[in-house]
């Protein structure tokens, strides 16, 4: 992302080039940015895919509010490979990608992170719906109809972005010791301005707007109002007239609600911290935006990818560390992935024993019908 200057304005002047007063990136910078990165993405890209294999791989995992995490966690994937792969390579030496490299690594940043708030937003409204109004979540709450949501983002965001196609390219910097090219604007960065506003508006502001208005109905629901289920609870307990029949339908839901608050938690979290850690780098670009010269800082900058790379990793940690289903699903596929090496390791080394036996009965019967049995032994064959 940073190797974008369209995302990170710290590689650009007001008029568009490249700085030529640049310093170069010192080695403890460079150590920092680096080992960050690599530990970031590295945990970030594992977690993300692991997300998508459990969903996909397990039927009882398929439902609507998984199908959006599992576009969270692609657009997650994009961002860590377009963003933060690059920024290893690029903090060592000027932009080695070309052209088309940077037009396109440009292009899938945004990608990833507008489907990412875009996910966000729709799987909030998923469990206001599914808490809040749970009749009509029945016929709209679907695996369908999230399906067809997600396509409907990712070719929304796709279109929306190809802008940056036109808007971006690569610069050169003629400086004492050599020429450095970087992946910066095409026009005056002023042109931009609109832009970041309407990405700061869509893509920030609006999805945490709608997320605190909403989560704030579904805590009244389920933190204050009782339950629908209770409703239920005591006519069937009335209906009945039996106990134990009305403590297994209390237990259900029990069950059912803190399943419903466990899920909301841990969707709540992971919105609190898309807020928390994209919002020194969203500051940063409108603060940028009025002052002249920009707040260039490399550290602060630093902070700032690492925030956004952070964001991009630490989902799979949180559901691991807040949903039942999902821990145990990472289990499964952990002890799946061993269980399969296992086997194809014992496969390439299994031994075959072979056991020469001559079984007198068998020998004596085939005499007493005329067999002759010289030399003909019954071969055993045993697999350990």
């Amino acid at each position: 992302m940073d190797n974008s200057t369209s995302t990170y304005p710290d590689r650009n002047s007001s008029d568009g080039q490249t700085l030529a007063t640049m310093p170069e990136n010192s080695l403890e910078v460079q150590a920092v940015t680096i080992s960050l990165s690599l530990l970031i993405c590295g945990v970030g890209i594992a977690g993300n895919v692991m997300v998508v294999l459990v969903v996909i791989r397990s039927k009882h995992m398929m439902t609507a509010t998984n199908c959006y995490l599992v576009s969270l966690a692609m657009a997650d994937l994009t961002v860590l490979l377009a963003a933060g792969l690059p920024n290893i390579s690029e903090v060592v030496a000027s932009w080695i990608y070309g052209y088309a490299g940077c037009v396109c690594i440009t292009y899938l940043q945004y990608l990833g992170i507008n489907v990412s708030s875009c996910s966000i937003t729709a799987f909030t409204t998923e469990r206001y719906i599914a808490i809040c109004h749970s009749i009509k979540a029945q016929f709209i709450c679907t695996v369908s109809r999230a399906k067809k949501i997600i396509a409907c983002v990712w070719i929304f965001t796709s279109l929306y972005c190809i802008m940056w196609f036109f808007l971006v390219d690569t610069n050169e910097t003629i400086y004492s010791n050599g020429v450095v090219v970087r992946c910066g604007y095409r026009v005056s960065r002023n042109l931009y301005m609109p832009i970041y506003f309407l990405d700061f508006t869509l893509f920030y502001v609006v999805p945490l707007v709608v997320a605190s208005v909403l989560y704030g109905l579904i805590a009244r629901i389920l933190f204050r109002d009782p339950l629908p289920s209770n409703l239920s609870e005591q006519r069937l307990s009335v209906h009945q007239g039996r106990r134990h029949s009305s403590v297994k339908v209390s237990c259900r839901a029990n069950s059912a609600a803190s399943s419903r608050k466990q899920v909301t938690k841990m969707l709540a979290v992971v919105v609190v911290l898309f807020a928390l850690l994209w919002m020194p780098y969203r500051t940063l670009v409108v603060v940028n935006s009025f002052m002249d010269p920009p707040y260039l800082n490399t550290w602060f900058l630093l902070f700032c990818r690492m925030c956004i790379y952070t964001n991009s990793a630490v989902n799979p940690i949180i559901y691991n560390a807040m949903s039942q289903k999902f821990r145990a699903a990472f289990k499964r596929l952990c002890v799946c992935k061993r269980r399969s090496d296992q086997s194809r390791a014992s496969k390439s080394t299994v031994s075959v024993y072979y056991s020469v036996i001559k079984d007198s009965s068998s020998e004596s019967s085939m005499k007493k019908h005329g067999i002759q049995t010289a030399d003909k032994n019954i071969i055993r064959v045993f697999y350990p």
